[in-house]
């Protein structure tokens, strides 16, 4: 065999081997990148965080002892971007306020009678407060027309606000919401701005 013919052969040969090795190396880059793309698709949609931000969770939020020092005297109601806030306007003897117990229930009851208050939405809280909705003298501080405390048609996540009694010092209401959501439970002091009234602040996400 000639030497030329020898040095073609291999040429030949290592032209085979690098043009193999580029598919090999094509198809290996080919396939990281589906997977990567299949990982971006499938990647769960918490990863790109909590909605607004919001971990406040769905567990009970209590604090305090409760006291007969407070009084209920007003319940409203606003929307904001990320939640929906109900708020409780107190009276009375202390101005911080600390008595408290909101959770998820099964159904709303009637302080006292234990009755079950029928509510619209798909999930309920009921909401404690240490403050009665009557004075020392029995005159009442709040008396709703109807169980329709706030009116909240039109909001995103409240479905219901309803007054469910006061017996012994505290005082509950029903909140329907449209599912168990998210909500967290604030105490406001009371400034000039608010008679130095202390607020009891609700708010309910409108999703996870």
């Amino acid at each position: 065999m000639a030497l030329a013919d020898v040095s073609a052969d291999s040429a030949d040969i290592t032209s085979d081997w690098r043009l193999a090795m580029r598919r090999t190396l094509r198809l290996i880059v080919l396939a990281v990148v589906a997977v990567m793309g299949a990982l971006t698709l499938t990647a769960p949609a918490s990863a790109a965080g909590p909605y607004c931000g919001i971990t406040w969770g769905s567990q009970a939020k209590t604090t305090g002892s409760f006291t007969d020092r407070e009084m209920v005297v007003g319940v409203r109601a606003g929307r904001h971007a990320c939640y929906d806030r109900l708020v409780l306007d107190l009276g009375g003897e202390d101005a911080a306020f600390r008595s408290y117990n909101v959770h998820y229930v099964s159904r709303v009851t009637a302080d006292g009678s234990g009755a079950t208050i029928p509510l619209r939405g798909g999930a309920y809280l009921q909401i404690t407060v240490g403050a009665a909705s009557y004075d020392e003298y029995g005159n009442p501080s709040f008396r709703p027309q109807t169980r329709e405390v706030v009116n909240v048609s039109g909001y995103r996540t409240f479905r219901q606000v309803a007054y469910a009694g006061s017996f012994e010092g505290q005082t509950d209401f029903g909140l329907g919401v449209r599912a168990r959501l998210p909500f967290r439970v604030l105490v406001l002091p009371g400034t000039p701005n608010t008679d130095h009234i202390p607020r009891l602040v609700i708010d309910v996400a409108h999703r996870w």
